[in-house]
C-alpha cells in the first residue's frame, strides 16, 4: 500500500511539473502601424483557447500560455486581426496592426522631428485622425472642416475657397502651430494661416492630429491654443495607387491620380500625385481653380538608414467675398457677396467678366523638403529634415477709368528655409532624452505691380522718394500662379504704391528627458530660441534703407506626470509656461512706408498653461476628459473695422498689454456597441474673457497713425469669435457588407461678436445654431482576389439647410424696433452666414 501511494504521489508531482514547464510567458507591445503609436487594451489571446489578456495603456502586454509553444492572436476592433507563433518564453516585440478603414500600408519618415502624441508616454489632449476619414469627409473642405468633430474646434468658412479659418480653444489659428510633418507652416511674420495655399494637403496626408493646449511638441513654437500636426504619404511599402473624381456643389470639379512604386530589392521607392480642381464656389463670385502636384522618393541604403525627398504645391486663385451687413444678406441671400456690384473703388473699378470681382488671390507655395532617419544602434537615433518653400503671389483687384486701366496687385513674395533636428537616446529601461535644433530663415518681399493691363492700355506712370517719376510697362503674373512662380518681378522700377522686404532669422534648441516605469511616467521639456528682424524699404527713402536689427529671446518649458491605474484607467496631469517672442508685424511702426520701431517697444508675451486628464479604454468604450486653464498675458492684437483695405474709411488697430484667461473642461467618448457601428461624441464647456487693461493704437489703410488710446478698459469682457460651448455626435453604421451610412451632428452656443475692446460697446452674444452633415459610402471589390475596389462616396453637408450666422463683426446694441434686428441682433452689423445645403460626390478606384 506504501508502495502504491508512494508511485501516486510521483506520477502527480511529474504530472504537476510537466504542466508547469509546458506554460511559456509571451510578451511584446501592440502597435497602430501608422501612427507608430501604442494600442491600448488589445485583446491577446492563445489561439484554440480561452486564455488571453488585454494590452495596457502602453500597449503592453504579457501572457502565460497553457502550451509551450502555439499562436498568438492579437486583434483590436477596427484593426486587422493578426497571428504570431512563439516557442517556450518569446519577446515579440513590436506588433503592428493595421487599421481595417486604412488604404495603404505607409513609412512616416522624419518621424524624429513629428511631434506626434504616441512618441511620449505621458499624454495630452489630443485627437487623431487618419487617412481613410480624412479621404472620405474631406470632399472639397478645406482642414478645419474635418477637425470641426474634434472638442473645442470650430471652423469659419470665410467665403471663397481656402479663406476660412480654425479656432481651438478660443484661439484663432495664428495662435494654433500648424506643423506639416514637421516642419512649422504658419506664416513667420504673423502667425497667420491661408488654406488657399495648402489645399492640397487633404490628398496626401495619411494623419492629421489636433494637440489641444500645451501639446507634445518639442519646437521652441509657444503655441497658445494647440498644435496640429499633418502628417503626409512619403513612402508606401507595396505598389498600389487611386484615381478619383468628384463633383459638387456650384459646378465643381476635381480629378485626382496617385501611384506608389512600392519599395523595390535595392530600397528605393516612388511615389506621386497630380490633381485639378475648379468650380463657382458657394458665395457669388467667388470662382477658383487650383492644381495639386506631389512626387516623394525614398532611398533605404540599409536597416540603419532612410532619405526621403518630398516636393508638394497647390498653385490657385480664387476670388475673395467682401463682409456685408447682417441685412444686405438678409435682403439678397447667402451667397450674396458685396463686391459684387461696388468692387474696391466703385465707380473706378470693374468686374471684368467675373475675373476681379472685388478681388482675386492668386498664389504658389511650392516646398520642398529632405529628411534623413538614422538608426544609430538599438538605442539612440537621429532625425533631420532639411525644408524650404517659395512662396509667390499677390491679392489683385481691378483699377479702371473709363475701360481703360489695370490689374493691381499686392504682392507677397517669401523664400523660407529652415533644418528640424533630432537626436533620441534611450539611457535605460526607465529614461529617455530628446534633445535637438531648429533653425529658420525667412525673406518676405511685398510690393505693388501690375497684374495685367486692360483695356489697350500698355503704361502706368509712378512715382515714389526711391526712383522720382518713373513708368511701368511690365506685368506680373496676369492670373496664372504658375506665371507667379516664374516671372519673379525683381524691378524696383517696375513697383508701386510701396516696396520692401523683411528678413527674419530664428534659431532655437530643445530637449526633453521623460522618465517611465510600470505605471508612473514623468516628463521634463524646455526650449530656447531667438529672432532676428529687420526691415528694408526701397520706396519711401531717397537710398534703400534698413531698419535697425531687432533681437528677441524666448522660452517655453513643460513637464508633466501620469499615472496608469489600470489597464483600462489613466490620469495625467502637465503645466507650461511660454516666453514667446512678438510676431514681426508688431514690431515696426507703418512698415510700409517706414523703417521705424514702435516706441515703446512690443515685449515678448507671457502663456501659463495647466491641464489635467482622464483616459479609460475597454474594447467597447473609450474616454478622455480634460481640463484646461490658460492664461496669456502681454499680448498684442492686430486687428481691423472689418472693411476692406481699399476702403477710405478702413481702419486697423495695434492693442497691447492684452491678457485674457481660457478655461474649460472636454470629454469625448469613443463607443463601438456592435463591430458595424461606431457612436463618438463630444462636448467642449469653455469660458474665455478679457482682464485688467490695455492700450490702443489707431492707423488707416496706408498704415499711418490717426490716432493714439492709452488704455482701455477691457476687464470682464467676452472673447469673441468663437464658440465656447460645442458639442456632437458621429455615427457611422455598416449596415451592409461595405456599405456604410454616417452622420455628424455638431452644436454650437455661447458665442461673441468680434471686433471690439471697449466696455461702452462690448461684444453681441451671438445665437446658437446646429448643423448635421450626412455620407454614404460604398467599396465594390473588383480585380483577382478582390485585390482592387471601386469606392462611391457622397457628402451632404448642413442636411437641413440651417440658417445661421457663423461670425459677426461688430458691436451695435439690438435696436428697441425689433424689425431691425436678426435673432437678437442689430442688422446694421457686419457678419457672415454659414453655407447652406451642399454636397459632393466622388468615385474612386484604388489598384
Amino acid at each position: 500500500m506504501k508502495n502504491t501511494i508512494k508511485v501516486m504521489f510521483l506520477a502527480v508531482t511529474l504530472m504537476c511539473t510537466a504542466f508547469t514547464m509546458a506554460q511559456s510567458t509571451v510578451t511584446g507591445t501592440v502597435m497602430d502601424a501608422d501612427l507608430n503609436s501604442p494600442l491600448p487594451t488589445a485583446s491577446v489571446v492563445e489561439k484554440g483557447t480561452t486564455n488571453g489578456t488585454t494590452s495596457d495603456f502602453d500597449g503592453n502586454f504579457t501572457l502565460k500560455t497553457k502550451s509551450p509553444s502555439g499562436v498568438i492572436e492579437i486583434s483590436y476592433v477596427g484593426y486587422g486581426k493578426i497571428s504570431m507563433p512563439f516557442s517556450g518564453d518569446t519577446d515579440l516585440g513590436n506588433l503592428s496592426l493595421i487599421s481595417n478603414n486604412s488604404l495603404d500600408e505607409i513609412v512616416i519618415v522624419g518621424s524624429g522631428v513629428i511631434d506626434l502624441a504616441s512618441g511620449r508616454k505621458t499624454p495630452v489632449a489630443v485627437s487623431t485622425i487618419k487617412a481613410a476619414e480624412i479621404q472620405e469627409k474631406a470632399g472639397n473642405w478645406d482642414l478645419p472642416e474635418v477637425l470641426k468633430s474634434t472638442p473645442s474646434v470650430q471652423n469659419v468658412k470665410g467665403g471663397g475657397f481656402g479663406d476660412g479659418q480654425m479656432f481651438l480653444r478660443g484661439f484663432d489659428q495664428t495662435n494654433t502651430a500648424f506643423l506639416l510633418n514637421g516642419q512649422p507652416i504658419n506664416g513667420m511674420e504673423d502667425g497667420k494661416m491661408y488654406w488657399s495655399n495648402w489645399s492640397g494637403v487633404m490628398d496626401v496626408a495619411n494623419a492629421i492630429q489636433v494637440q489641444r493646449g500645451l501639446g507634445a511638441s518639442k519646437l521652441a513654437i509657444s503655441s497658445v491654443g494647440g498644435t496640429v500636426n499633418i502628417v503626409t504619404k512619403t513612402i508606401d511599402r507595396k505598389e498600389g495607387g487611386f484615381v478619383q473624381q468628384m463633383i459638387g456643389n456650384d459646378d465643381y470639379t476635381k480629378t485626382t491620380a496617385y501611384f506608389s512604386t512600392g519599395v523595390n530589392e535595392k530600397g528605393w521607392s516612388f511615389s506621386g500625385l497630380l490633381g485639378h480642381w475648379q468650380g463657382d464656389g458657394y458665395v457669388d463670385y467667388t470662382a477658383g481653380q487650383g492644381q495639386t502636384y506631389f512626387f516623394s522618393v525614398g532611398y533605404q541604403p540599409n536597416e540603419k538608414n532612410a532619405f526621403n525627398f518630398l516636393l508638394t504645391g497647390a498653385p490657385q486663385w480664387h476670388a475673395a467675398a467682401g463682409r456685408g451687413s447682417i441685412g444686405t444678406f438678409l435682403e439678397n441671400g447667402r451667397k450674396y457677396n458685396d463686391w459684387n456690384e461696388s468692387g474696391v473703388n466703385s465707380s473706378n473699378t470693374i468686374d471684368k467678366g467675373g475675373i476681379y470681382p472685388g478681388g482675386r488671390n492668386i498664389y504658389h507655395k511650392p516646398v520642398a523638403n529632405l529628411s534623413w532617419d538614422y538608426t544609430i544602434n538599438d538605442n539612440s537615433s537621429l532625425s533631420t529634415v532639411l525644408y524650404g518653400s517659395l512662396g509667390r503671389g499677390a491679392f489683385a483687384s481691378a483699377i479702371i477709368n473709363d475701360g481703360v486701366g489695370y490689374a493691381r496687385g499686392s504682392y507677397n513674395n517669401h523664400n523660407w528655409f529652415g533644418l528640424v533636428s533630432n537626436y533620441n537616446n534611450k539611457i535605460s529601461e526607465t529614461l529617455n532624452l530628446n534633445f535637438g535644433a531648429d533653425v529658420r530663415t525667412y525673406n518676405g518681399v511685398h510690393f505693388r505691380g501690375v497684374n495685367e493691363f486692360i483695356g489697350g492700355q500698355t503704361s502706368l506712370s509712378a512715382n515714389s522718394t526711391f526712383l522720382g517719376d518713373y513708368t511701368i510697362t511690365d506685368t506680373y503674373g496676369g492670373i496664372n500662379p504658375w506665371g507667379m512662380v516664374f516671372n519673379p518681378n525683381t524691378d524696383a522700377n517696375q513697383r508701386l504704391g510701396y516696396n520692401y522686404e523683411e528678413t527674419i532669422t530664428y534659431y532655437g534648441v530643445f530637449g526633453q528627458l521623460e522618465y517611465s516605469k510600470d505605471a508612473v511616467s514623468a516628463f521634463f521639456q524646455g526650449a530656447i530660441s531667438n529672432q532676428d528682424h529687420q526691415v528694408t524699404n526701397e520706396y519711401s527713402y531717397d537710398v534703400a534703407t534698413d531698419s535697425d536689427k531687432v533681437s528677441n529671446f524666448g522660452f517655453n518649458v513643460k513637464a508633466g506626470a501620469a499615472y496608469a491605474i489600470n489597464n483600462y484607467n489613466k490620469v495625467f496631469v502637465n503645466a507650461g509656461y511660454y516666453s514667446r517672442q512678438p510676431f514681426h508685424d508688431n514690431l515696426y511702426d507703418n512698415v510700409r512706408n517706414s523703417v521705424d520701431l514702435i516706441v515703446p517697444s512690443v515685449e515678448n508675451e507671457k502663456i501659463t498653461g495647466l491641464e489635467a486628464g482622464y483616459q479609460f479604454g475597454s474594447d467597447k468604450i473609450s474616454a478622455n476628459f480634460n481640463v484646461y486653464h490658460t492664461i496669456w498675458d502681454n499680448r498684442t492684437d492686430p486687428s481691423n473695422n472689418g472693411e476692406n483695405q481699399e476702403s477710405a474709411t478702413y481702419e486697423s488697430y495695434q492693442t497691447q498689454g492684452i491678457k485674457q484667461v481660457h478655461s474649460g473642461v472636454e470629454l469625448e467618448v469613443f463607443t463601438r456597441p456592435f463591430n458595424n457601428l461606431k457612436v463618438n461624441g463630444f462636448l467642449s464647456l469653455g469660458d474665455w474673457k478679457y482682464e485688467g487693461n490695455a492700450s490702443r493704437r489707431t492707423f488707416d489703410g496706408d498704415g499711418n497713425e490717426i490716432g493714439t488710446q492709452t488704455e482701455i478698459d477691457v476687464d470682464g469682457l467676452n472673447v469673441g469669435g468663437a464658440a465656447k460651448v460645442t458639442g456632437g455626435i458621429n455615427l457611422d453604421y455598416e449596415f451592409l457588407p461595405r456599405f456604410s451610412f454616417d452622420t455628424a451632428f455638431n452644436w454650437y452656443n455661447d458665442q461673441h461678436s468680434e471686433g471690439s475692446f471697449s466696455k461702452d460697446a462690448p461684444p453681441l452674444s451671438l445665437p446658437s445654431y446646429t448643423t448635421v452633415d450626412a455620407g454614404l459610402s460604398y467599396k465594390m471589390l473588383v480585380g483577382e482576389n478582390g485585390s482592387n475596389s471601386l469606392q462611391f462616396r457622397v457628402n451632404v453637408n448642413n442636411l437641413f439647410d440651417e440658417v445661421y450666422l457663423e461670425s459677426v463683426f461688430g458691436s451695435t446694441e439690438a435696436s428697441i424696433n425689433d424689425s431691425e434686428n436678426y435673432k437678437g441682433i442689430n442688422k446694421s452689423n457686419n457678419g457672415r452666414f454659414g453655407y447652406g445645403r451642399t454636397w459632393n460626390a466622388s468615385i474612386r478606384y484604388n489598384f
